[in-house]
């Protein structure tokens, strides 16, 4: 039976949901800024300069090791994910753990109800709530694995190519670095 207590854990689990949303961190972009000394009245004001490091000093720096990614989505899935940029994976994760535990919420206001009354159907919400615990569980380990080969593949250079043949047919090529960068 659908009603106010059915619709609660559904409610509750896209609060916690959005909580999370909020929770995660933004990447922030910085730049180290040099100021000069304040300008004169007379003189217009100079625009502050940026300090851009030469190429040969910058050095690719992880987010996060992977082992840290892991933990990350271990605790929330989707963090991990969310570190390293990859929002839309991050999205889902964290999608499907706000699913889950509204679901599991719903299911055991829907349990209670059919405990009160009496019904023969505790057994069947008793299993549909176990289903809902495994994806959760699931979900949280997928997040981790996920987020753990997806630090370690962070550097990894991304140059497919794709070529279409005269006869039909299709190439792929991958360019891959080698020596020192």
């Amino acid at each position: 039976m659908k009603g106010r207590d059915g619709d609660w854990g559904l409610r509750t689990g896209f609060a916690l949901l959005g909580v999370l949303l909020v929770a995660l961190p933004a990447s922030v972009l910085h730049a180290q800024v040099t100021d000069s000394t304040p300008p004169s009245p007379q003189s217009p004001v100079p625009a502050p300069q940026v300090a851009v490091p030469t190429a040969d000093t910058i050095v690719a720096r992880r987010p996060a090791t992977p082992t840290g990614a892991m933990f990350r989505s271990f605790l929330i899935p989707g963090w991990g994910q969310a570190v390293y940029g990859r929002k839309v994976t991050a999205g889902f994760m964290l999608g499907v753990e706000g699913l889950s535990l509204g679901m599991i919420l719903k299911t055991s206001s829907e349990l209670d109800y059919i405990r009160s009354s009496g019904s023969a159907k505790e057994a069947s919400k008793l299993q549909q709530r176990e289903d809902w615990i495994a994806i959760l569980v699931f979900n949280h380990l997928m997040s981790g694995l996920e987020a753990y080969v997806s630090a370690h593949l962070y550097d990894f250079p991304g140059d497919l190519q794709l070529q279409a043949l005269p006869q039909g047919g299709m190439r792929m090529g991958v360019t891959l670095p080698l020596g020192p960068r």
